[in-house]
């Protein structure tokens, strides 16, 4: 017979040991180890449950499929194109994202479209007072009679509120506020997001009622509470931003009703969020001469193209350390297209500062930027400008050759749409024929410019 011993188990990971200790062994985590029963031993005998006729397992093929579990868009197409074509019926969807970002503000956006629509909304907000909210409200352009706000904190309240309301969309602002009195420990501790979450998914699955819930996250940018949060949800969604632009992202890291290589892009307003359907123009100058030191490239974000203009400058200094700093590049990455460029394409940069900078805040971590980085950097070494009618994208191997990289095709077309002429990849070659064709094309085009002059 199994017998109850005294063991200590991770919340996060479930790890266990025979004693406390507090930092877990397996995921490293502090004061996640609790007290907690658990059997040992092998249990001879179990007694079978009876499974009725319409509980018995059949063939998938001759499961009925549920007409109702569509997407319904929610209004804003944006964010539908992260989800797979919008919110679906008893789905759990998490929405994660630093503090300031618009969290908030997208989700009431969310609410309002969807209860202009004809259909009730319930907004449960435990960090905010219904009067903020509503204020909140009435500056983005949201208020309306089918959207219900609540302030709860008690997870039991707002089961009420649920069956009082009877809502087809629920959004929770945000789970690690809300605590439940069936479990001991302050809101926002790996067992009350655990009970918060795991009753507020019940009650989505049973009434068939989609539920939105922000989730905070940690220092390191992962969201805070167990784990097990990101497994019981059926999409997660991070919400992502710099504070001194305005341009926001919306990624799916986890969705079983669609693809997670969507990109929802949105733009921080003084009237709340807006779409931004073509973001094409954000990430490009508006100079209408050529200067040295700049160079388009086309990112993919998740399955969007978009053009990103890279800009460099090389100064000499007389300092023993020279100075390598950047902007919305990965540090690392630019500092071994330096030393390819010095290697391989001669250009002697040990004894000069670079500073290699996106436009429009954007953030580039691919290796399909590469190329478009060293052509920026060869351009400011030389002081000679690329015309605007070139786009370069590949991948630079330390032999100073340009490697594919996905996606090649999309971003030709997109190249194509925008306008660039002229696309440097990975067909030239080399590192030095790709630097070659850019300043042969720069050249062209000055030609062109004195020819037309005259």
């Amino acid at each position: 017979m199994a017998k109850a011993t005294p063991g200590y188990t991770c919340t996060e990971c479930g790890w266990t040991t025979v004693k406390w200790v507090g930092r877990c062994g397996e995921c490293q985590a502090w004061g996640t180890v609790v007290e907690e029963s658990t059997k040992t031993g092998i249990q001879v005998k179990m007694t079978p449950v009876f499974v009725s006729e319409d509980n018995a397992a059949r063939p998938i093929t001759e499961v009925p499929a549920d007409g109702e579990l569509t997407h319904w868009a929610s209004g804003i197409n944006e964010f539908d194109r992260v989800l797979g074509g919008g919110i679906v019926p008893g789905a759990a969807i998490l929405l994660s994202g630093e503090p300031g970002v618009g969290k908030s503000t997208l989700l009431l956006e969310v609410a309002s479209r969807a209860a202009k629509t004809g259909i009730k909304v319930l907004y449960v907000s435990a960090e905010e007072s219904v009067s903020q909210v509503r204020l909140r409200a009435s500056r983005t352009g949201a208020l309306t009679d089918n959207l219900y706000l609540a302030a709860e904190t008690d997870l039991s309240t707002i089961i009420g509120q649920i069956d009082a309301v009877q809502p087809a969309l629920l959004i929770v602002d945000s789970v690690q506020t809300v605590a439940s009195s069936a479990v001991d420990g302050l809101a926002g501790g790996p067992s009350q997001v655990r009970e918060v979450a795991s009753v507020l998914i019940r009650v989505a699955k049973e009434r068939n009622l989609p539920i939105l819930l922000v989730g905070h996250v940690t220092k390191d940018g992962t969201i805070a509470g167990p784990r097990l949060l990101e497994h019981l949800v059926d999409v997660v969604c991070h919400f992502e931003g710099d504070r001194q632009t305005a341009l926001r992202f919306v990624r799916a890291l986890k969705n079983r009703f669609g693809p997670t290589d969507e990109v929802g892009c949105f733009e921080m307003t003084g009237d709340g969020i807006a779409e931004v359907p073509d973001p094409s123009g954000l990430f490009l100058s508006r100079s209408s001469v050529a200067v040295s030191g700049t160079c388009a490239t086309v990112a993919l974000e998740g399955k969007r193209p978009l053009p990103v203009e890279i800009q460099a400058l090389v100064v000499p200094t007389s300092a023993p350390n020279p100075r390598r700093v950047t902007n919305g590049l990965d540090s690392s990455r630019v500092a071994m297209l330096l030393a390819v460029l010095e290697r391989r394409a001669g250009l002697k940069l040990s004894d000069k500062d670079v500073y290699v900078s996106t436009v429009g805040g954007v953030r580039l971590n691919e290796p399909g930027a590469d190329l478009a980085i060293a052509i920026a950097v060869a351009s400011a070494f030389h002081d000679k400008p690329i015309a605007h009618t070139v786009a370069a994208f590949g991948e630079i191997s330390l032999a100073g050759e340009i490697r594919p990289v996905n996606g090649s095709k999309q971003r030709d077309a997109e190249a194509t749409r925008l306008g660039f002429s002229t696309r440097i990849d990975h067909n030239v070659g080399t590192l030095r024929s790709a630097l070659k064709a850019a300043f042969d094309t720069a050249k062209d085009a000055r030609e062109r410019e004195i020819d037309a002059a005259f």
